[in-house]
Order: structure tokens, then C-alpha cells, then sequence
């Protein structure tokens, strides 16, 4: 006899809206055709202002996971980033099944708003010093067929609500 163990679905789009609203976070939200690397959703700087996002989940050979979030055009040296995070060695990519399981997200979709999905607390979030400067910080709503601007302030908040505490560190070039 087998025993399944019934998962959570991830949360969608209007989960997180709902969250946020709950949380009294204004957040605005842009619909536009999907977009997979930052190079496809350049076009979209004119009508979306704010610092735009580019996330890397990775994970260390102790299997601690990591998700970097940092600005579009930012350089990581992955090969050095984890003396700055606290990783127990250098890191490399995390595999699709994970980020699907931690963040509720398939690649091309990954996003600081997973942290909504990460209820075990798998993931350690960093944001980038540099990206944090910007007021209106902006990332796919666990999806990428849209953009959800958020006020930095609010972004640390609703880490904060979903029981993580992110680190903001300097990690780009």
C-alpha cells in the first residue's frame, strides 16, 4: 500500500495580489506577452518605471538554496558570490524541480515574489544592494506573462510576511 502525500498547488498571480492587498501593499501590475530572458522584456522599460529584476536561484554542494535578485543588467560572478551569501561553497544552478517545489515557479517565470510558495523556508532570498536603491522595484507576479511594481519598502515587507528575512548584500559586479 502506498501513501501519497498530498502537496499545496503553488499560489497563482491572484494569490499574491490577494496577499499584498491583505497586507495593505499597493502594487500595480502590467499584462504583456511572455517574456523569457531580460533581453526579451527590454521593450517594456518605457511603460513599466523602476528598477527591473533579474533572479538566480542557485544552490550551494550542501544543497542550501539561494535565490540572487539583482538589476536586469547586473553581473554575478558565480564563482565568488558565495563568500558574500554565506553559502557552505561555491554555488551553481538549482534544478528546475526544485525552484517548482520551493517557489512555484518554472524557469523564465523565477521571481523574488516566490517567496509566497516557500513555506518550509528552503530558500534564502537576497537582493541586491544596488537594485534596492531604486524606489518601484519590479518582478514577474509568479508568472512571466505580466509585471508587478512594487515599493522597495513593500517588497521587504511582504518578505517579512511570508517568514523570510532577505538579505540585502551587495553581490553584483
Amino acid at each position: 500500500m502506498t501513501t501519497e502525500i498530498a502537496t499545496a498547488a503553488p499560489k497563482t498571480a491572484e494569490d499574491l495580489f490577494r496577499f499584498l492587498d491583505g497586507l495593505g501593499i499597493a502594487h500595480k501590475t502590467k499584462y504583456h506577452p511572455p517574456v523569457f530572458t531580460v533581453a526579451e522584456s527590454v521593450s517594456l522599460r518605457d511603460e513599466i518605471p523602476g528598477g527591473h529584476t533579474k533572479n538566480l536561484f542557485v544552490k550551494d554542494k550542501k544543497d542550501n538554496y539561494f535565490l540572487l535578485t539583482v538589476e536586469e543588467n547586473a553581473a554575478v560572478d558565480l564563482k565568488t558570490v558565495h563568500t558574500i551569501i554565506g553559502a557552505a561553497s561555491k554555488v551553481s544552478f538549482g534544478k528546475p524541480e526544485k525552484l517548482l517545489e520551493y517557489l512555484g515557479v518554472v524557469p523564465g517565470s523565477v521571481t523574488a515574489f516566490g517567496a509566497i510558495n516557500d513555506s518550509g523556508n528552503n530558500v534564502t532570498f537576497v537582493l541586491d544592494a544596488d537594485l534596492m536603491q531604486h524606489e518601484v522595484i519590479n518582478g514577474h507576479p509568479l508568472s512571466n506573462d505580466a509585471t508587478t511594481s512594487i515599493g522597495r519598502d513593500d517588497l521587504l515587507r511582504f518578505m517579512e510576511a511570508t517568514g523570510h528575512t532577505p538579505l540585502v548584500l551587495k553581490v553584483t559586479g
